[in-house]
């Protein structure tokens, strides 16, 4: 921000304007600070699981920012990893399933060009590597990898380190977590910033936990909210309605797998607590940007789906998301302010200072941390988009927090307003109280998209 005449509040004395302009310089410092960057993401992780990771949640949420209203703007792993890199939508950035590759240039080449020490630990993208000639990203100091549903596995999984393919034995999680304590000493040692991207397979399917976790959570039965195994869906889309009522033995399948699902998010916390308190040992910690997201839910016999992920409803496209910033977030706090995946790439611009970082289709968070934020310059909704797939057709939707405006292809919409149907059992679309703000959201929708 240059200082100008029209900063300068008339008759203001010589001190003041210099106070003035020491004010702004040190908020300008303050953003432009070299952060490190641990940016966690979980795979296919719902909303509401947190309850299962308490010491992620004390360390990372209740210590910073916990966003009650974040989402994913295309809820399948490959697209929504593609969004959070590059901060465009999946119609911008060309990955609109799990097997595209991603052209877009990513923050992670920019953080590099800036002298970064990167790395990336798990899940890439699941469409690289995807077979085992595929080398490793240059943009990476550190690349440790899988083929994502090929060398994915939970134990004793083949991994792709800097290149080279071997089979590692133990507990995946576990190993990740190793390899991210020594790239935090190699990051010391090195004396740069770093960027790390931690990105293990808990808690998708098959959900297999670690060693000593197979007896927890044995009691647990299955979450069953009011839109669970939904009796009347005649308001749903056509695509929707042909799908059953999910018989005994399904949920009986469910069960098990949501207790596994559980068992699972144990070692996930233990690694995240290690991590963290490691950095913490290394006096790194509070100058660590650290965002803790979900790449999608999905969900769990919602409308009689389960374990899909690639739709409008809140179970697939909400996601626990949470930033732990100290330098400038000075009191945590719980946000209701819409964001999405699309804003992590931008924020992370905004904050190393990159001005001439490439176009993104988010916003940067930075105004929400530091709690400046003008409301008025907020966001009025986001995107979500999906293509067909065998479970659905196409769809695009306008989502502005509070109301849901589904348009799916070749087929019905939807429409939901959450604050007084907060579970999507009925549709509003033909309701004539409902009808202009429909129209108004049609509108914002075709001017975004």
């Amino acid at each position: 921000m240059r200082l100008t005449s029209k900063h300068v509040v008339g008759g203001a004395s010589a001190v003041a304007v210099l106070l003035l302009a020491a004010g702004i310089y040190r908020v300008i410092e303050e953003r432009r600070r070299r952060p490190n960057i641990l940016l966690i993401i979980s795979d296919d992780q719902r909303y509401d699981d947190m309850r299962f990771m308490p010491r992620t949640q004390a360390r990372i949420f209740d210590q910073g920012i916990a966003f009650e209203r974040a989402y994913v703007t295309t809820p399948q792993c490959c697209p929504s990893r593609a969004t959070i890199l590059s901060g465009l939508y999946a119609h911008n950035h060309g990955v609109q399933n799990n097997e595209i590759e991603l052209y877009e240039p990513t923050f992670v080449e920019l953080l590099h060009g800036e002298g970064y020490y990167t790395g990336v630990i798990g899940k890439y993208l699941n469409s690289y590597p995807d077979d085992f000639e595929d080398p490793p990203r240059p943009e990476f100091d550190l690349w440790v990898t899988y083929i994502s549903a090929v060398t994915s596995q939970y134990n004793n999984p083949e991994l792709n380190i800097n290149g080279e393919w071997q089979v590692v034995e133990g507990y995946q999680t576990y190993i990740l977590r190793d390899f991210a304590l020594e790239f935090f000493e190699a990051a010391q040692t090195e004396g740069r910033p770093f960027l790390l991207i931690w990105a293990p397979y808990v808690p998708h399917t098959p959900a297999v936990p670690a060693p000593g976790h197979d007896s927890l959570y044995d009691d647990l039965g299955l979450d069953k909210p009011p839109n669970f195994n939904e009796d009347d869906v005649s308001d749903k889309a056509n695509w929707l309605q042909e799908f059953p009522q999910l018989d005994g033995e399904t949920r009986r399948d469910m069960k098990k797998l949501r207790v596994r699902r559980a068992q699972t998010m144990e070692s996930l916390d233990l690694a995240v607590e290690s991590m963290l308190d490691d950095l913490e040992a290394r006096g790194m910690l509070d100058d660590t940007l650290v965002i803790y997201l979900s790449d999608n839910g999905r969900l769990a016999g919602e409308h009689r789906l389960e374990g899909g992920k690639i739709f409008a409803y809140e179970p697939t496209s909400r996601v626990p998301f949470a930033i732990r910033y100290p330098p400038l977030i000075k009191e945590p706090r719980v946000e209701s302010h819409l964001i999405a995946n699309l804003d992590i790439a931008p924020t992370i611009y905004d904050l190393v200072g990159i001005d001439d970082a490439v176009p993104v289709d988010g916003q940067s968070l930075v105004p929400i941390m530091a709690g400046t934020v003008d409301a008025d310059a907020w966001r009025d909704g986001i995107i979500l988009e999906a293509w067909e797939t065998k479970r659905g057709p196409a769809y695009t939707a306008y989502h502005t927090g509070r109301y849901v405006y589904i348009d799916y292809e070749g087929d019905v919409e939807e429409f939901y307003d959450l604050e007084e149907d907060p579970y999507q059992l009925d549709s509003r679309i033909d309701a004539p109280e409902y009808a202009s703000l429909i129209e108004e959201v049609k509108l914002l929708l075709a001017e975004e998209w």
